[in-house]
């Protein structure tokens, strides 16, 4: 894993300068400055239709089991 080390740092310096040092990396930030107040509705927005998914899955699994349990 060592070896890996000084890649990845360059890899993710490289990525900061394009994010910097661009007009489109410069763009996406000012895009994101705009919008970070939106984040904390979004997510909560996203955490709700991903609750609404666990609780389907939940109840195809109980539903599975069930059919199980009559086939024993």
């Amino acid at each position: 894993m060592r070896k890996w080390y000084v890649p990845l740092t360059m890899l993710g310096l490289g990525g900061l300068g394009l994010l910097f040092l661009t007009d489109a990396g410069r763009q996406r930030l000012r895009w994101l400055a705009a919008n970070l107040h939106r984040a904390p509705e979004a997510l909560l927005d996203w955490n709700a239709v991903a609750q609404r998914e666990i609780d389907r899955i939940q109840l195809a699994l109980n539903r599975v089991a069930e059919s199980l349990n009559a086939v024993n």
